[in-house]
């Protein structure tokens, strides 16, 4: 769309919360334009579908806490089907690659350790999540394997009292034609300024500027709503400086999960369905099998394991995954699998990470970031989310919030 170098409100970044804010300040009538750093809006939601055998999430691609999920009615409103089956993890076929009586005892182990957790997010001091892991169990790999798919981060980098402020219902459901899909959707007829990276916002006057790659933008309000990651670097300088948002966003780091996929040629071969992991008593991958009866095998890499293979060579990702899945599937079976794409969120420069967790003692760091500055700047995205921080409906949910308040704002300016 054409530049625009004045509008109400300008939102930095054209993701879930931006996007959100944008649907609501427009729906009031006023004039917003969205800045975007890529040439595509969605953020950390991406799907690949052109040529694919089915719709591929590279970002964000479960529906979680459906039950209450904004997505679930914009899917259906917008004509997306939403597959309300079982993940792959609630099922007994996550069982492969246990012996006899083994899945139990992890189970309890896990359970264990997530019942201590529950029973210590209330307390005054506030302890690394690690605290609770019984040790010397075998299990402790495979729980920091889940706690890197989960939060993306080793369990003594997160908060016990943020990770148990997070809301689950335990309601798990999928967009078959790609939540990327349906985020990219929702946003498509927003007016967003492309391939225009801001680096510098400026708050001291009357109007705000935002400085970006194709212009200056003046605006009554800005909604910041770029990653942790992003903001604690300091890729955007603000003028007045604002250290408490960059210390905030430090202390809410963004974790890291990468994901893979195989094509399969041969998916009779394989069970439909399955999840597996791809080892037991060290930090691991896991894998789902033919989603949704899809002809693939989705990969799911996180934490210091994701960060140790994105550091690597090309083609990382693809051995590590390929030496696993013969450990599990056998090399006759394994052959008939082709690579199709692999992420790097840590590289991405716009993103630095995945999703937020809260190291220990930071957990109030939300609040912080969330917080207006003045009547003008206002935070969203799902670092600034306190129940469903990770997720894309925290997002939405999170730039609604903004919204409001710039709403608020300028009608308290334009009456004073």
């Amino acid at each position: 769309m054409t530049f625009k170098s004045e509008v109400d409100v300008a939102i930095v970044g054209a993701g879930a919360a931006g996007l959100a804010a944008a649907h609501d300040l427009g729906a009031a009538g006023l004039d917003v334009l969205l800045v975007e750093a890529r040439d595509r809006i969605g953020g950390r939601a991406w799907t690949l579908s052109e040529g694919q055998p089915c719709p591929l999430d590279l970002g964000c691609g479960w529906l979680h806490s459906a039950d209450v999920n904004p997505w679930v009615k914009i899917a259906e409103e917008l004509g997306f089907h939403v597959d309300k089956s079982l993940p792959p993890w609630a099922r007994r076929s996550r069982e492969m690659g246990f012996a006899p009586g083994e899945y139990d005892d992890f189970f309890r182990a896990s359970e264990s350790f997530w019942d201590r957790l529950e029973d210590a997010k209330d307390a005054e001091h506030d302890r690394p999540a690690s605290d609770f892991l019984e040790q010397g169990s075998r299990w402790i790999p495979l729980i920091e394997s889940i706690s890197s798919y989960y939060n993306g981060a080793a369990l003594d980098l997160v908060s016990t009292k943020d990770l148990g402020r997070y809301t689950d219902t335990g309601v798990n459901w999928r967009v078959v034609e790609g939540y990327g899909t349906l985020v990219a959707r929702y946003g498509a007829d927003l007016p967003v300024a492309y391939n225009a990276p801001a680096s510098a916002i400026d708050h001291h006057g009357s109007r705000v500027k935002i400085e970006t790659s194709r212009g200056t933008i003046s605006a009554r309000a800005a909604v910041i709503t770029v990653p942790t990651g992003v903001l604690a670097s300091g890729a955007i300088a603000f003028r007045p400086a604002l250290d408490d948002k960059l210390q905030a966003a430090a202390h809410l780091p963004l974790g890291l999960a990468d994901k893979m996929f195989f094509r399969l040629q041969r998916p009779e071969d394989f069970p439909n369905g399955a999840h597996l992991f791809g080892a037991i008593d060290e930090l691991t991958a896991s894998y789902d099998v033919r989603p949704h009866g899809c002809p693939i095998i989705e990969c799911y890499f996180g934490g210091s394991l994701a960060a140790d293979l994105e550091k690597g060579a090309a083609g990382a990702f693809e051995s590590y995954a390929r030496e696993q899945l013969t450990r599990q599937l056998g090399g006759d079976v394994v052959a008939n699998i082709s690579a199709i794409a692999s992420t790097r969120w840590q590289a991405d420069p716009f993103a630095r990470g995945s999703y937020s967790h809260a190291l220990p003692g930071h957990a109030d760091d939300r609040s912080v970031l969330a917080a207006p500055v003045g009547d003008r700047l206002f935070f969203a995205g799902e670092a600034c989310s306190p129940e469903f921080f990770s997720t894309a409906h925290g997002a939405y949910l999170s730039g609604i919030d903004a919204a409001r308040q710039v709403r608020a704002a300028l009608e308290v300016r334009a009456t004073a």
